[in-house]
């Protein structure tokens, strides 16, 4: 189709000019793929040329993985979307808010005025932070000696919440603790348990927290993008041997396994005859869970690994289990209500319910955010809406 053959002409041209290092590119409706696209290089240092199977962090396009388990053990009555979540894991029923540094420059914490639940962590409402996107945060970890959460050491998850549970939304390491509720009621560290109830049943061979031999040939090299818009690469790896398995960031993937996680998502919890989540609970999932709060915008602490982050600003937005959701139809075609999210190496994903179609664009760069990247991401939404034809945006 000519919608989809502008998207090639798109990425390709971008990835030609070296305005984004190499892209991989993917949608599907629940029955077939509909584009799929590699362009460029995986790493500009490097002669290789990119393609559908290359390897990608895909940073915290890990959490709706990890919060699909989290949901089919609550599927088992194993956690509780509503319980305090220091029932499974007793290192939270000690935790203190974090209100600021008194006139000393002494840390002033006091307890939150209630528990934590399961629904709070899928939510981002619990009260953790990114200090990414929280200055005072980084500021009480390098006091506290935290080291940043992408070290995957335990200590990383020590931080305080930077507000009380509940109240608010703001991004933050709340699925890291998702996974350790995961592991805690399945009795297996989370690498084994996505492997086995979810890797395995959907066919996602080269997805994992640690990188096989056989990735390490398709690895996608990390980039950094300077304030003239020169594209570097960078040494990037996510550790190896960790603490702890980072269920809301540690994940590589490809672009073909992804998108059948997208598939098995529009498909209401299966894919080609295997059932991961009930159909009810794909359902709950896509709700909005945060009731009147509204998602708001991500402004940056550290300017190297992301700009200020706000995306679709025109309209409210909400969050699911645990899922962006905008509340009006875009310009690029996405019905109301549908689901999103990213990783912070300019990894995106849609999956649109009320369409049956989803996708995802994948690259290796830093800072988040970034506008060309974003750029192309709309590029690929409108083509593969234009190719589905009949009305653009069902509300």
């Amino acid at each position: 189709m000519t919608q989809i053959s502008e998207i090639d002409a798109t990425l390709r041209q971008a990835a030609d000019a070296r305005q984004v290092p190499g892209v991989v590119a993917m949608a599907a409706t629940s029955r077939d793929i509909i584009y799929q696209g590699a362009f460029g290089k995986r790493d500009l240092g490097k002669p290789e040329a990119m393609t559908l199977d290359s390897v990608f962090w895909i940073a915290s396009m890990t959490k709706a993985v990890t919060a699909s388990a989290a949901m089919q053990l609550t599927e088992q009555g194993k956690l509780s979307l509503d319980a305090p979540i220091s029932t499974v894991l007793p290192e939270l029923a000690s935790l203190q808010v974090f209100e600021g540094f008194d006139a000393n420059g002494q840390p002033q914490l006091r307890a939150p005025k209630r528990p934590i639940t399961l629904k709070h962590l899928l939510t981002h409402t619990a009260g953790y932070c990114y200090h990414i996107w929280n200055a005072e945060m980084g500021r009480y970890m390098e006091h506290a000696g935290i080291p940043g959460i992408t070290t995957c050491e335990n200590k990383a998850l020590t931080m305080p919440l930077s507000f009380d549970p509940g109240e608010r939304w703001e991004y933050g390491i709340n699925i890291d603790w998702v996974g350790k509720a995961v592991e805690a009621v399945s009795g297996k560290r989370l690498d084994a348990y996505l492997q086995d109830h979810i890797f395995a049943p959907l066919g996602m061979s080269s997805t994992s927290f640690k990188l096989s031999a056989d990735q390490r040939t398709r690895l996608v090299g990390m980039h950094q993008r300077d304030a003239d818009g020169a594209l570097t690469p960078v040494d990037f790896e996510m550790a190896q041997e960790p603490e702890f398995h980072m269920g809301g960031g540690g994940l590589y993937s490809t672009a073909p396994d992804y998108i059948r996680f997208v598939r098995m998502l529009l498909n209401g919890g299966t894919l080609d005859g295997v059932r991961v989540l009930e159909a009810e609970t794909v359902r709950l999932m896509g709700e909005n869970h945060i009731g009147d709060l509204n998602v708001t915008p991500m402004k940056s602490a550290i300017p190297e690994a992301s700009n200020d982050v706000e995306l679709f600003p025109e309209q409210d937005k909400k969050w699911g289990l645990s899922f962006l959701i905008n509340t009006r139809p875009t310009a690029e075609g996405r019905s109301a209500g549908s689901l999103a999210w990213a990783g912070l190496a300019n990894t995106y994903f849609w999956v649109d319910r009320t369409r049956d179609v989803g996708g995802l664009i994948l690259t290796q760069l830093l800072p988040f955010g970034d506008a060309k990247v974003l750029q192309l991401f709309a590029t690929l939404e409108r083509g593969v809406y234009d190719s589905l034809g009949g009305s653009k945006a069902a509300a």
